[in-house]
């Protein structure tokens, strides 16, 4: 591996041009492709298996036309003090609502006038108008959304009180401030480590170059593939950040092999050889962690893992061949003016027979206060992770609702008004389906399905059975006593699942139960169901990856146990945060509850590819020094001397790039960027600063044991570079010659003889 990769190097810093060329014209080719091609489908959620999807497809099947799944819309009144919703004057504010709404655009299928469908409350105060759509959410066109937004703003000019909720006006959150707010800070990070905004820039723009194919890649294969528009959120998302880590590393050790006194060419080649076999190893890990998520059934979720692993794969390609043609082109600008100074000062040292005292960095400082105390920094860094841990043990998993958004928006303002009014469970009624086709007396059989729903404890309500043409089928609404998210209402959804055994036996009608908030509940049902297989699959398979790169048991075994403990120790701020509510006011949180039921999962994807990107980043390096010789002590501090600055820079980067998204209106953002940069803060700085070379400084030489057996039967992948090293002293004449051609070219050029 480190041979094919130093000659990749070498043959991309020669042909940069050549190379440079070829990425260009991918990106041109992949941005044409996406400007061409036919506008990407819009989701169409499903998750088979669940009894929610079951009963949507019957409903399709037995109502053609009926549009179980449309969107929906609630335009919520409120009478003034002292008046009410009957009054006529309110009234024909209504009705003149309800015609606005059935002439705003032909995707509407109904509007139900509240004065015939009992949307008035008992006191008379609320109101409400319920229009249905003919397709979901993500397929309303903006005309229906703005004939919506048209018909709110011109009852609003009454003295009602009006308020929109429901999904039709659900939109993807906009976060492209956010992604700006942490490229700058990127940029920052970078020139602060590098001191050469040269340097600085290379990683930025060949992730932005990898991010803009995989994405326009993506949009041009959305109709052929089938990908939907949110496929390429998390592709843009962990793109933009595997990109700036790979490409950092890689220019981060072409530096200190140029520092070592090596021709730049040589340099480029031992950098990909080295650091570029750990790219690809880290990069290997974030693939199993996304393609794992297929693993979970819900095709949306494969689809987005899929197309993010891709995305993973061609900043990889980009980081061992477009970064070594860069520094090409750099030259001596890849360093800046203190650096260039302390290198002649290094090479004048040199020619006059002396070694310059090298100073001690902060990573050489952290290792050695580390090494000194080993057994007090493990305990301090696994007790503080347990106790930030410990609120896990409280986790609920839901599907955040209406009533988890900002006071200040219209959907908590329907949705508080509704609650007010009628209930918090009328927010999010459940649709009962039941199939009489093998019921003697289909009528009967609803009745007693009825009666039996409106008797279980926690149902408010129930609506008269709808019943299709054939009659075959009947579809009726179910009340909860409840909010959609609260547990309670999970009862509910459970106590009539349980009673469909009795119903089949003793009617012949098949129950079943969905609609928007069942669905809800067997998302978080299936995604907790699915926690522990993806989890062992991914652990699983990096661990016997990490056993071949590290040649050794107790590392990845390591490695594996400190990243369960950063993300639980994450789980728990969240869940401290989002559902105790602790220190609320200061993230900006208005509304504690469940946890989304997709954050357990999507943060182990997510953070632990990164957690290996550094893992395999600083302890690939101690292995190195380990091999060369050093004692097992002095490899941790190596590597620490050459990687913890560049580790720190990538883990703050990535940081302030997750920290930007808690600033969102939208609380399920919030929760996603708080709990991310909440598990890389635990895991770079504690787990990989801190209790790494603890552990590794208490094994010792134990710590790089592998048996014999094992060592024969395990592929030797060489990710250190000793076997490049051994090929590199036997091939003398070689590598003079092609020494002597790198002095050749830098005398074609007086900037690049200096470096």
């Amino acid at each position: 591996m480190a041979t094919f990769l130093y000659k990749l190097g070498r043959f991309a810093f020669r042909r940069r041009r050549f190379v440079a060329l070829i990425w260009v014209a991918l990106l041109a080719v992949a941005g044409v492709g996406a400007a061409t091609a036919s506008p990407p489908a819009n989701d169409s959620f499903s998750i088979p298996g669940t009894e929610a999807q079951k009963a949507f497809d019957l409903l399709e099947k037995r109502f053609p036309g009926g549009n179980a799944d449309g969107a929906t819309a609630r335009v919520v009144f409120r009478a003034p003090q002292g008046e009410k919703m009957t009054d006529p004057a309110n009234k024909a504010v209504v009705t003149k609502t309800v015609a606005d709404l059935k002439a705003s655009s032909p995707q509407v299928a109904s509007v139900a006038d509240p004065y015939r469908a009992r949307a008035v409350s008992k006191n008379g105060s609320t109101a409400y108008i319920l229009t249905s759509y003919k397709v979901n959410a993500m397929e309303l066109e903006d005309t229906a959304k703005d004939g919506l937004k048209e018909a709110g703003e011109k009852a609003q000019k009454s003295d009602l009180t009006v308020a929109i909720g429901g999904d039709a006006l659900q939109e993807m959150p906009e976060t492209g401030s956010t992604e700006v707010i942490g490229i700058v800070i990127s940029a920052i990070v970078l020139a602060i480590t590098f001191g050469s905004l040269v340097a600085a820039g290379l990683p930025l723009l060949t992730a932005l170059i990898g991010v803009g194919i995989g994405i326009s890649g993506i949009t041009a294969l959305a109709t052929t593939l089938g990908l939907s528009t949110t496929t390429s959120t998390l592709a843009m998302m962990i793109g933009l950040a595997v990109g700036i880590d790979y490409a950092l590393f890689i220019v981060s050790r072409y530096r200190a092999e140029l520092a070592e006194g090596r021709e730049r060419e040589e340099a480029a080649g031992r950098a990909v050889g080295t650091a570029g076999s750990a790219v690809v190893f880290a990069g290997l890990t974030v693939v199993i962690a996304l393609v794992g998520l297929a693993v979970v059934n819900i095709p949306m979720l494969s689809k987005m893992g899929f197309a993010a692993a891709g995305t993973v794969v061609i900043a990889v390609l980009i980081a061992i061949s477009l970064i070594p043609a860069l520094l090409g082109f750099a030259g001596k600008r890849v360093y800046g003016r203190k650096a260039r100074k302390r290198m002649a000062e290094a090479a004048s040292a040199a020619a006059e027979g002396t070694q310059a005292e090298e100073k001690p960095n902060m990573g050489t400082r952290w290792a050695r206060f580390v090494l000194r105390r080993p057994v007090a920094v493990l305990l301090l860094g696994v007790l503080g992770l347990g106790a930030a841990a410990v609120p896990a043990l409280s986790l609920e998993l839901g599907l955040p609702d209406d009533g988890s958004q900002p006071v200040s928006s219209q959907k908590r303002q329907a949705y508080d008004m509704i609650s007010d009014g009628f209930g918090p469970g009328f927010n999010g009624p459940l649709m009962v389906v039941a199939d009489t086709k093998g019921s003697d007396d289909p009528k009967a059989a609803v009745n007693k399905v009825t009666k039996s729903i409106a008797g279980i404890d926690g149902v408010a309500a129930v609506t008269p059975a709808t019943f299709n043409k054939p009659g075959d089928t009947a579809m009726l609404t179910v009340v909860p006593k409840y909010k959609p998210s609260s547990v309670d209402t999970e009862k509910v959804v459970a106590d009539i699942r349980d009673e469909a055994g009795s119903f089949k036996s003793d009617t012949g009608a098949e129950v079943l139960v969905t609609g928007q908030t069942a669905m809800n509940i067997d998302i978080s049902q299936k995604l907790n169901d699915a926690l522990m297989p993806y989890l062992a699959l991914v652990v699983g398979l990096a661990f016997l990856l990490l056993m071949i790169v590290f040649r050794s048991i107790l590392v990845p075994l390591k490695a594996a146990l400190g990243f369960l403990l950063s993300v639980v120790a994450a789980l728990g701020a969240v869940v401290a945060v989002f559902q105790w509510g602790w220190a609320a006011d200061l993230f900006g949180v208005e509304e504690t509850g469940p946890i989304m039921s997709m954050m357990p999962i999507f943060m182990i994807g997510v953070v632990f590819g990164l957690a290996m990107d550094y893992e395999v980043f600083l302890v690939t390096r101690m292995r190195e020094a380990y091999i060369h010789g050093e004692r097992p002590g002095q490899a941790v501090v190596t590597g620490f001397r050459h990687g913890a600055r560049v580790v720190t820079a990538a883990a703050v980067i990535m940081i302030s790039v997750f920290a930007g998204f808690i600033g969102s209106s939208e609380a399920m953002v919030k929760m996603i960027g708080f709990g991310l940069a909440t598990a890389v803060l635990f895991d770079a700085f504690v787990v990989r600063m801190a209790i790494v070379p603890a552990v590794l400084g208490l094994l010792g030489k134990s710590a790089w044991w592998l048996p014999r057996w094992l060592d024969k039967a395990l592929p030797n992948v060489d990710v250190e570079g000793e076997g490049l090293r051994e090929q590199l002293a036997t091939d003398t004449p070689a590598g003079q010659g092609k020494n002597a051609k790198n002095a050749k070219d830098a005398d074609k050029d007086p900037e690049l003889s200096r470096v």
